[in-house]
């Protein structure tokens, strides 16, 4: 009989490794939940390699019909395949029954590739949250996690009904911030190609006219025909600036020191830095509730939304919490010394734990700072409208008046 090497939780959130003989690994995964473990990690001591090489075949046959490519699995098509599981497994339709069927209505693409694979692999004897976690780029950590813990506790079609509602409320979150700066960027990036126009085009035969009647130039226009020129030498440095910066910004990044530098200058930034805090909030607490609501141990509920948070500031939080937590201390007291919320938040957190209600605070608590992010993003385009009229109408009024001081001293001296 073959001999499994596991790595589980208990009920109060303490490691626990150890082995345990069964037939198949399915097997194994109930007796380990007989015991009160929540399975995390699980594999086969002996012969694993010789055990999988007839799967590997299966898989083979099928990677040939995949079709080729670019990049992972879009929020919005996972969003939709996850609302679509959801409705197939509430019609009580069996789980792979129902992956056949979305992969084969799917497009071709990641997905499409990904649930070729996850059919394979639930068909060898692997349960969906495994199957899952082999392809990260498509399944998250957070996506696999939640998945295992409704194959746990029984409860897979209401799981992912939740799953479902909160890809749901994250994409229309992202979407509506998106949607609101788009305006802003459009016009700005316009402008920024007219004024180019007339300092690549304009001002040069502008400066000719002056060089050939000889005006004593103001020193507005010498500085215009100064950037014009420059823009015309180098003007290659409108391409690779923007490069360069983004490339800075990359190498930024790969270091932890950097990323929270960077993270932390982000926050500060006025209004903008408000609307970066607010959404962190409400999709880390969203997360958390999520996950707990789901019977995810808050250990593991705390390491995933660590990993998920998308901002090095509250990743270093988060690390707090759970350093705390596992010392067996409360969320409250941690969060309330990062000083990363608002005081309501942790008395919100703080009640919730008291009263064995976390879940639902913590999803309170996204709902309203959902609704302050949609506030404070069209107060930024608000803000926004007025000072690029203003901004664009200084550069277009000093250029006119830059370019006419000196025509107006040519008529003068014609005229007298």
């Amino acid at each position: 009989m073959p001999t499994f090497q596991f790595e589980a939780m208990d009920s109060s959130g303490k490691e626990v490794k150890d082995t345990i003989d069964a037939s198949t690994q399915e097997e194994a995964q109930q007796l380990i939940r007989q015991k009160g473990f929540f399975v995390t990690k699980i594999s086969e001591r002996a012969k694993k390699a010789g055990k999988k090489a007839a799967p590997a075949k299966k898989k083979g046959g099928r990677g040939k019909k995949k079709s080729f490519s670019i990049g992972g699995v879009s929020n919005k098509q996972l969003c939709t395949f996850t609302r679509q599981l959801s409705t197939l497994q509430d019609a009580g339709l069996p789980v792979l029954r129902s992956l056949k069927i979305l992969e084969g209505q799917s497009k071709p693409g990641a997905l499409k590739n990904a649930l070729a694979d996850v059919v394979d692999d639930i068909e060898s004897g692997s349960t969906l949250s495994e199957a899952f976690a082999k392809h990260p780029k498509a399944f998250d950590k957070l996506y696999c996690n939640m998945i295992k813990a409704g194959e746990a506790g029984g409860a897979l079609e209401a799981i992912l009904q939740r799953l479902a509602d909160f890809k749901e409320k994250a994409q229309s979150l992202k979407r509506k911030v998106k949607g609101a700066m788009i305006y802003p960027a459009v016009v700005i990036g316009v402008a920024l190609l007219i004024v180019a126009f007339i300092l690549y085009w304009i001002v040069p035969k502008f400066q000719a006219i002056f060089a050939d009647f000889g005006v004593d130039l103001p020193v507005m226009t010498v500085i215009l025909i100064k950037s014009s020129e420059y823009l015309i030498k180098y003007y290659w440095a409108l391409f690779l600036v923007p490069f360069v910066i983004w490339v800075f910004l990359k190498l930024l990044y790969r270091n932890k020191t950097g990323a929270y530098f960077g993270d932390w200058v982000m926050t500060k930034v006025p209004v903008m830095g408000a609307i970066v805090n607010k959404s962190t909030v409400a999709r880390t607490t969203r997360t958390l509730g999520t996950l707990v609501q789901s019977g995810v141990p808050i250990l593991e509920a705390l390491n995933i939304v660590r990993d998920t948070a998308g901002n090095a500031v509250y990743e270093r939080a988060f690390s707090r919490i759970y350093d705390s937590i596992r010392e067996g201390e409360t969320i409250a007291q941690p969060l309330r010394e990062a000083k990363i919320v608002d005081d309501i938040v942790v008395n919100m957190i703080d009640v919730g734990e008291e009263t064995g209600d976390l879940d639902t605070m913590l999803n309170k608590i996204a709902d309203n700072y959902d609704e302050e992010v949609e506030v404070l993003v069209e107060g930024l385009v608000s803000l926004l409208e007025p000072m690029m009229i203003v901004v664009l109408g200084s550069i277009i009024g000093y250029i006119v008046i830059a370019l006419f001081m000196p025509l107006i001293q040519l008529i003068t001296k014609l005229s007298g």
